[in-house]
């Protein structure tokens, strides 16, 4: 442990390290990797590149991300897992360009989540899982484009309707949470898939025309299992021994190849 009693000092990141650094991803964008460097102070130096589209400052020793991260204006991609992180700055919301945040095994409280998050109105994928969240800000059902969302691995007893009715939500990850048992949170469990999900719900928590058309679809997939059992199924290989036509004109230079090779 250092001097004080402040824990290790961590890798020193100098502008010319951060530069080399650097790499241009498959498609052009240029990523800043700074993953796994022993880092445990957010590198300032890093600031004066903030024309890169990607950020990685994962699996490092880092407990606080300053406010002016938001310096980062281009930045699409942000991943800060597998940190000592409690707490977002509240700057997070100015950066409009972000499509993926990847903040998950931190230690994120509820009250680490500005409510300024809701204004990332472009992202698409968030990521906070392996935290000690106990609630989720509804506000985060503003983020109309987001298409994941990785809340599995808290203290969750319940998650807000506002997220899993997000129009474009295909992935909600709410695994290895303390859900009450019974407790409507069930229908959330695993992932959400829009247009191919399964609710499992009460009928007296549904209104009228819902009811009916939950009657209706099962009336439909009776139906559809009635007519199906009783038709004897057709075969697909009838002729399994014999060999399909195209085969059986070259068998014998297949078996004489075949000999051959076995001598």
């Amino acid at each position: 442990m250092a001097k004080g009693g402040k824990g290790p000092r961590g890798k020193k990141i100098t502008l010319k390290v951060a530069k080399n650094c650097i790499k241009v991803t498959f498609d052009g964008r240029k990523r800043l990797d700074l993953s796994k460097m022993g880092i445990t102070t957010f590198p300032k130096c890093i600031l004066r590149l903030n024309d890169v589209d990607e950020l990685d400052l994962s699996r490092n020793m880092i407990r606080k991300i300053p406010d002016s991260i938001s310096k980062f204006q281009n930045l699409r991609w942000l991943d800060l897992h597998s940190n000592y992180i409690d707490r977002l700055p509240e700057s997070i919301g100015q950066m409009g360009a972000l499509l993926y945040l990847n903040i998950s095994n931190n230690k994120l409280t509820s009250n680490g989540l500005p409510v300024e998050m809701n204004q990332l109105k472009n992202i698409r994928t968030l990521n906070l899982g392996l935290n000690h969240l106990d609630s989720v800000p509804t506000t985060l059902g503003a983020l109309k484009e987001l298409h994941e969302v990785g809340l599995n691995d808290n203290l969750l007893s319940h998650v807000p309707q506002s997220i899993a009715k997000l129009p474009k939500l295909k992935k909600l990850n709410t695994k290895r949470n303390p859900f009450p048992k019974g407790d409507e949170s069930d229908a959330f469990i695993d992932s959400i898939k829009r247009l191919d999900t399964l609710y499992l719900v009460d009928e007296k928590d549904l209104c009228g025309p819902c009811l009916r058309k939950c009657q209706q679809a099962r009336d439909r997939l009776n139906r559809i299992k009635t007519t199906t059992v009783g038709l004897p199924r057709k075969p697909m290989f009838p002729n399994l021994v014999s060999p399909n036509s195209m085969a059986k004109d070259s068998q014998e230079d297949w078996r004489l190849h075949s000999n051959i090779t076995l001598q």
